[in-house]
């Protein structure tokens, strides 16, 4: 039986919804094995937490976990970071290096944002995972190393090998066991438990008086759809503590940090904010749709390439697809969302990623409210 606040205390993952206890379950189950997992989610959504929780769970937990932002080191730099290199390698290799696939002998190696892995190394990455070793750039014996990876990312992986920036052996490799972290949105029961939490940690950190959030301002939290997830209810949270003058957190200390737009209007009978031109909302309602169609196609293709065939012979590509008019396209994606919540609109206007009273409006303009 898995102790979920003696979890949430220990590394510092925070929540109450059933989806978020489910994926905790599923990191006990794997960190006691050496098996390579993939953890997918979101910006901001606590990838790096989850890979430290499946760490301190391992046993390799009294060794230690590294931490590498693919994404962020120079592609001419990776491959003698991870691997290292000998002297004289190239110039400037003044004296032998260890990389990072030797420093984590022993231990635990998280390699984040995999996805921007340059296409070269993930052949030689391949390779480490299948054989557990390792050549130094400018060297000519093979190194042997024991080492646990997590990798994780923000990208559709999918996507990424359909568009043959990811090889799809590293792919299927690399998702034997694959955590997928839901958005803030998804799991919005934890956002007072989150807030209260970033809340007394900013308090007790610089040393200040407790402060308190209103009830109205937890409902105005919790109405927004937070595109920054975790990452970006902290960091408001921290902002507004910091100018508060009263002791209490109100709507009003919140507001001048959010997007309006982003807001779930369903229960809220609030002025309608405009900051965007009607072109540039009807592109990013269109965008919305053309993505879920994306989706199906990466699910239609997985089914195929289980069947050994080519995706290419069947579904061309997707830059290829024309399309006819924004109307048409709103049409369609509402009609289809529609149909998938039962012709319920508040669950549409979910599937949309748009406010129940923006589904109304568009019904209206496309003459598809009879």
């Amino acid at each position: 039986m898995i102790d979920h606040k003696e979890f949430q205390n220990r590394f510092g993952i925070f929540y109450r919804s059933q989806i978020m206890k489910e994926m905790v379950e599923v990191i006990h189950q794997v960190a006691p094995t050496d098996i390579t997992v993939l953890i997918q989610g979101e910006s901001g959504s606590g990838k790096e937490l989850v890979a430290k929780a499946i760490h301190g769970l391992s046993p390799r937990a009294n060794k230690k976990l590294f931490s590498v932002n693919c994404g962020a080191i120079p592609e001419g730099l990776i491959e003698s970071e991870l691997f290292g290199h000998q002297r004289g390698a190239f110039t400037g290799a003044v004296e032998s290096r260890k990389g990072y696939f030797e420093l984590a002998d022993g231990g635990t190696l998280f390699l984040d944002e995999i996805g921007d892995l340059p296409l070269p190394l993930q052949v030689k990455f391949l390779r480490v995972l299948e054989t557990k070793e390792i050549l130094r750039l400018g060297a000519e014996t093979v190194i042997k190393v024991d080492v646990r990876f997590i990798t994780a990312t923000n990208k559709d992986l999918a996507l990424e090998v359909y568009k043959k920036r990811f090889r799809e052996d590293l792919y299927y490799r690399l998702r034997t066991v694959m955590i997928e972290i839901p958005p803030l949105r998804k799991r919005k029961e934890d956002i007072p438990i989150l807030a209260d939490k970033f809340l007394e940690d900013f308090c007790e950190r610089n040393k200040i008086s407790k402060i308190e959030i209103a009830s109205e301002a937890y409902e105005f939290l919790m109405d927004y759809s937070w595109p920054g997830n975790v990452r970006e209810l902290k960091n408001i949270i921290e902002s507004a503590a910091a100018l508060n003058k009263t002791g209490i957190l109100r709507i009003e200390d919140f507001e001048k940090y959010l997007t309006p737009l982003q807001f779930d209007e369903r229960e809220r009978n609030l002025p309608i904010f405009v900051n965007k031109s009607a072109e540039v909302a009807d592109r990013e309602f269109i965008y919305k749709a053309l993505f879920e169609i994306k989706k199906d196609l990466m699910e239609i293709k997985e089914a195929i390439l289980n069947r050994s065939n080519k995706i290419e012979d069947i579904i061309p590509e997707t830059e290829n697809y024309s399309i006819t008019s924004y109307k048409e396209q709103q049409k369609e994606a509402i009609k289809n969302a529609l149909i998938q919540a039962k012709f319920d609109k508040k669950k549409a206007a979910e599937l949309l990623g748009i406010s129940l009273r923006t589904l109304y409006r568009r019904l209206k303009e496309l003459q598809m409210d009879d």
